[in-house]
């Protein structure tokens, strides 16, 4: 029998997110119970195209701020052999993941795609030009997160690291420890604490790193300039600009899942509906009539 040390056995029994749910720029990504995925929203560059997706298992959407130039996008998908599946913008390669093998979780930043390999290294594909690709040495990874022009890696032993632009210090997170969760946006980033707490470097201008009070929370979530936290009795708590409502979600209840767009903010019930509130130029808020969307894996 081969031998396994403690770390890759480690690594083997770690239960990777699976997002079934992810907002983009100005869509919306569902992963639905019979592993195929559904969209809504804007589909100036196929973004939307998923109709032919079969055997997913997680779903990505790229997430960009909010500028004339940033509209573009491109959305993920993680099949069930460990392959991914892309769709939409790809004028720096972002979409080029045919030949990726043995990913079990996936994340899209502007103009990028990252992967996360089962042996705990990692992938990238996409516009490099801060470094924000920067990945081939990372070890130990269990999860990835990212920003806009930044990217972030959870490690096995709870600490966190950075890539990319680092502006507004949202690179950072040397000194994190005890971290069971990342999340990334425009130019924050948000990590969720073993013990339900919760931390945040980069911009604060909007206040979207406000959430030194937060307690309970078991899941969260970066938008462009807001964050979204889950508590462990199902509501949600929100932070940071609040221009197209996207962070009313006071009155949220039994959610199991979260994601946060550009301007927008979804939510997973545990009945497998969606809500959904925030920007809806393009739609990416209609989310009404779906049903039947994969609860996450706990």
């Amino acid at each position: 029998m081969d031998y396994i040390s403690p770390k890759e056995a480690a690594l083997k029994v770690k239960r990777w997110p699976k997002d079934t749910i992810a907002a983009g720029r100005c869509n919306t990504v569902g992963l639905k119970s019979d592993s195929t995925v559904t969209t809504v929203g804007d589909n100036k560059y196929g973004q939307c195209d998923v109709s032919g997706w079969r055997d997913i298992v997680a779903v990505a959407a790229s997430n960009v701020h909010m500028a004339t130039n940033t509209g573009n996008a491109h959305t993920i998908g993680l099949k069930s052999d460990s392959t991914v599946a892309a769709v939409g913008w790809n004028k720096h390669d972002q979409c080029d993941v045919n030949d990726w093998r043995d990913i079990v979780a996936v994340t899209a930043g502007w103009r990028r795609t990252i992967g996360l390999k089962s042996d705990g290294t990692v992938v990238a594909v996409g516009r490099n030009n801060e470094g924000q690709c920067n990945v081939s040495g990372w070890r130990d990874i269990v999860a990835v997160a990212a920003g806009d022009w930044h990217t972030i890696g959870l490690k096995l032993d709870g600490t966190v690291t950075a890539v990319g632009n680092n502006r507004y210090r949202q690179c950072n997170v040397s000194g994190w420890r005890d971290i069971m969760a990342v999340a990334a946006g425009y130019l924050h980033t948000i990590g969720l604490k073993s013990d339900g707490t919760v931390t945040a470097v980069g911009l604060n201008k909007h206040d979207q790193c406000d959430v030194s009070g937060w307690r309970g929370i078991v899941a969260i979530a970066a938008g462009s300039k807001h964050t979204i936290g889950l508590k462990s009795d199902g509501n949600v708590m929100a932070v940071g600009l609040n221009e197209y409502g996207q962070c009313n979600v006071s009155d949220w209840r039994d959610i199991v899942a979260i994601a946060a767009g550009c301007g927008h903010t979804v939510g997973l019930k545990s009945d497998g509906t969606v809500v959904a509130v925030g920007d809806n130029e393009y739609g990416q808020c209609d989310v009404s009539g779906w049903h039947g969307i994969q609860l996450p894996n706990n």
